[in-house]
């Protein structure tokens, strides 16, 4: 990774704050999904790899959107292998649901953007130690925003918040410190249409936007 596309990164997602997760999602149907979510504003999708045939998927929409814009990245990435097989497909970032240094030391070497989990400030600072760009406060929701406040306090590094947001509580979030949020059932589901998953993302995207991001 490249600091100048660390600098891009970051300044996309002051712009349009929101990492929409698409869990769940299959080859055929990633390129109407991303487009749909990239229709209404959002520059961030993560395909988890517990999805069907993640790497394809990943591939498929890193190729459209190459140039775009739109930031394609890997979800639920639990090892340093995985971390290579995402590069090797084109993802440009790698988000965890947990902290392991072995996979931020990979992504790092990769030069992908590394965005692990955590939940506690021991977990947060040890990402931190092993080089982490951004973290990932997860599951959030059960917290509160007040809790993104008091870790801001110490933290030095940018926090998503992760796990129960959406855009009705997105705006607190933001105004309690958060770099971005990462939602997904709020506006991918399987059986939504493109028309409804837009809609989704461009209430996201607003509801943000409301808050002054």
């Amino acid at each position: 990774m490249t600091a100048e596309y660390r600098n891009v990164f970051m300044a996309d997602l002051a712009l349009a704050p929101v990492i929409v997760i698409l869990r769940g999602v299959t080859p055929e149907t990633t390129l109407s999904v991303c487009k749909a979510i990239a229709a209404g504003g959002v520059r961030f999708i993560e395909v988890t790899l517990n999805s069907p045939k993640p790497l394809e998927s990943i591939a498929r929409a890193a190729k459209e959107f190459s140039g775009s814009g739109v930031h394609i990245g890997a979800g639920t990435v639990l090892s340093p292998e995985e971390v290579d097989a995402v590069a090797e497909a084109g993802g440009r970032y790698i988000i965890s649901p947990n902290s392991d240094p072995s996979v931020i030391r990979r992504t790092r070497e990769r030069g992908l953007i590394s965005i692990p989990g955590f939940l506690t400030p021991t977990e947060a600072f040890m990402s931190v130690a092993a080089g982490a760009d951004l973290l990932k406060c997860f599951p959030v929701g059960r917290m509160g925003p007040g809790y993104i406040k008091d870790l801001k306090a110490v933290l030095p590094v940018p926090v998503l918040a992760v796990g129960g947001v959406s855009a009705s509580n997105a705006r607190e979030f933001l105004a309690s410190g958060a770099c971005g949020v990462g939602v997904g059932s709020c506006v991918y589901r399987a059986n939504r249409t493109s028309e409804e998953i837009s809609e989704g993302a461009t209430a996201l995207i607003q509801a943000c936007r409301e808050e002054g991001q």
